[in-house]
């Protein structure tokens, strides 16, 4: 005999079945410990897998921990949508009106998440950070950039913004500019072009490849992340790098003082297209507010059972 322990998967930052990000949420994940919680998100080989367990200091708040299937995750961006729309769809959280306030902590921290209801069901969730960045104006010149992405250096943007190195946590950020969709579309990671460019000087192990002309009316930005840690036909989730893409468009004289609201989608209709609606205080400041909210939609629940010796 086993224990049972339910299981949600939400499509995360869309509002459509079948796009977005696979989340898998475990709302009540005591007596799991970390090799066993390791060993499920393998199984379940998800991008992340959530287990949560009750937090004894305060109601409405939880403790949170996040796997991929290589190893746990100190922060990332989609589970936490996940988690606060599972908890309310599930009825651990009762909404209230206009919303509902959660405490979620991570490794990093308590992170404060509002949950908006229609129906007595989650609609809209958002989640607030603020972080410390540093951004370095340092980068590969337009050509590198081009022979590394193989595009072509037309394709590489300057007018209104330019590629910089952002570091807002636990590794940098390429960010590269690009003139369109297509090119945010068609680019392909060169190892080999990395390797002879001043690139890996920067020690960024993921590029944040993004565009201001976007086809889609939901959106401003179209972003994707590419580099070594990134397989060549991956599209990975970009919540992640959003604290870094703050933080580098605030570093440019345009974007003056004050809140900025911008969407950011990734993937496009037939790659699990997802958008992100990023809001920032920008203080001039090395510290920054970030607010990242989206939709979410439920797909499947389910149950996995544990053995009773491997609980022992």
């Amino acid at each position: 005999m086993g224990k049972n322990y339910e299981y949600y998967i939400a499509d995360v930052f869309t509002s459509e079945p079948f796009n977005g990000a696979q989340i898998a949420v475990f709302p009540d994940a005591a007596g799991l410990n970390t090799r066993l919680m390791g060993l499920v998100a393998r199984e379940l080989n998800l991008s992340e897998t959530v287990f949560v367990t009750e937090s004894p200091s305060s109601q409405n708040q939880w403790r949170v921990r996040t796997f991929s299937p290589q190893g746990e995750m100190n922060f990332a961006g989609h589970p936490i949508i996940a988690t606060a729309y599972t908890l309310a769809h599930c009825g651990k959280v009762t909404l209230g009106q206009p919303y509902t306030s959660v405490l979620l902590e991570q490794n990093i921290g308590a992170i404060e998440v509002n949950i908006s209801g229609k129906d007595k069901q989650p609609s809209f969730v958002q989640f607030s950070r603020r972080f410390s960045s540093t951004v370095d104006l340092f980068a590969p010149t337009d050509y590198e950039l081009a022979r590394l992405l193989s595009l072509e250096p037309k394709d590489i943007a300057s007018k209104s913004y330019s590629a910089r190195l952002v570091s807002s946590g636990a590794h940098p950020y390429l960010i590269v500019p690009v003139k369109s969709y297509e090119a945010v579309r068609s680019a392909v990671f060169d190892a080999t072009a990395w390797s002879q460019t001043s690139a890996p000087q920067t020690a960024a192990q993921e590029i944040l490849l993004f565009s201001d002309r976007n086809p889609f009316q939901d959106a401003d930005f179209n972003a994707r992340l590419v580099g070594p840690r990134v397989g060549v036909t991956e599209d990975p989730p970009v919540g992640s790098a959003m604290p870094a893409f703050a933080a580098y468009l605030c570093s440019f004289d345009h974007v003056q003082s004050g809140t900025h609201s911008y969407r950011v989608d990734r993937g496009d209709s037939k790659c699990r297209r997802s958008v992100l609606n990023i809001e920032m205080d920008n203080e001039n400041s090395d510290e920054l507010t970030l607010r990242v909210g989206g939709e979410a939609v439920m797909v499947a629940e389910g149950a996995l059972d544990i053995p009773e010796e491997m609980l022992a």
